[in-house]
């Protein structure tokens, strides 16, 4: 799928434009298509298109990570003979909603969520039993950056520090709509209405929540939600530190043309010594080691001890489970 590209055409501009800001009105394709110079029907068809080909994951929202439930990264240490039969096990979790095979001793890499933090022990205490092998859990800390929302073409730029998430926003309902958007609006005219259809409530009640979760920051995202290995991004590298004064370099970080995600998580002393995470997604190797050089400048992280764990497989990506059980 790389000549989606070409700057010149449409999916291009559809991809780059809404991957944030989906305009929330009851037709908001229709929308789109005004400031693309198309038709409705055009854009429908073209997401339809791109969501069959595998380009795009769906049309809807990222949520906040432990807003309305709990979630954490993981790893594994699974020996190479037993990868597949590792990531199946891990896979069939319900909550694992992200796995990557990446290139360290920890090579299983997954995103487990769950309604409560007790249930989400409980998950990876299921993991641990059905594989043999210990499970590294690095809940969230701080986020310095979570949109991984970021154009294709032109130069790569600075996606900035994210704000505090307003809990207070957060009302009876909320959960079950978030769980909606998590798993996709129906490409159709009127996804709102089907939305809110769905959950027996008003379209406008529906409108007006998911904009008052986006202005609080409970919702990361509300766009199109891209799959970028499908469209040629292909070196995932997670880069992992170990700063001294963890604010200031993660605030660097944060704002460095070409890194995707940053942010702190908890550390497991004498297993797992790395606080400070980054992601870089670039089209090779070489653009993704020139973006790490140009960070390791960075007076905040200058001498800082790092290493790189590149992806070498993606086992698993979808929406997270955020629905009460």
């Amino acid at each position: 799928m790389r000549d989606l590209l070409d700057p010149n055409m449409l999916d291009t501009r559809l991809l780059d434009e809404f991957q944030r800001d989906l305009p929330l009105v009851p037709r908001p394709f229709a929308a789109m298509a005004a400031g693309l110079d198309t038709t409705e029907a055009e854009v429908l068809a073209r997401l339809r298109r791109l969501q069959a080909a595998g380009c795009i994951a769906r049309v809807g929202a990222t949520c906040r990570p432990n807003t309305a439930g709990a979630s954490t990264l993981a790893a594994l240490a699974v020996p190479p003979a037993r990868i597949e039969e590792v990531a199946a096990i891990v896979g069939a979790e319900p909550g694992v909603n992200h796995s990557y095979l990446r290139e360290d001793a920890w090579n299983l890499w997954f995103v487990a969520t769950a309604p409560s933090a007790p249930e989400l022990a409980q998950a990876l205490g299921r993991i641990e039993a059905a594989a043999g092998l210990a499970v590294l859990s690095l809940p969230l800390l701080r986020p310095f950056n979570i949109d991984l929302g970021f154009r294709l073409r032109g130069p790569r730029a600075a996606m900035g520090l994210d704000r505090q998430a307003d809990m207070a926003v957060l009302r009876a309902g909320d959960r079950a709509l978030m769980q909606a958007l998590s798993c996709g609006l129906a490409l159709v005219p009127r996804p709102f209405a089907a939305l809110a259809a769905g959950l027996d409530r008003p379209e406008p009640e529906v409108i007006a929540r998911i904009a008052a979760l986006a202005e609080a920051r409970i919702l990361t995202r509300v766009g199109v939600i891209l799959r970028h290995r499908a469209l040629g991004w292909v070196a995932n590298a997670m880069v992992v530190w170990q700063p001294g004064r963890i604010e200031a370099a993660g605030r660097a970080l944060a704002q460095l043309p070409g890194v995707t995600l940053c942010y702190q998580r908890r550390t497991v002393p004498g297993i797992w010594d790395w606080p400070l995470f980054c992601m870089i997604h670039a089209r090779s190797r070489p653009e993704a080691l020139a973006v790490l050089d140009r960070a390791r400048a960075l007076p905040e992280l200058a001498g800082v001890p790092h290493k790189v764990l590149f992806s070498t497989r993606c086992f698993k990506q979808r929406g997270a489970l955020i629905e009460a059980a």
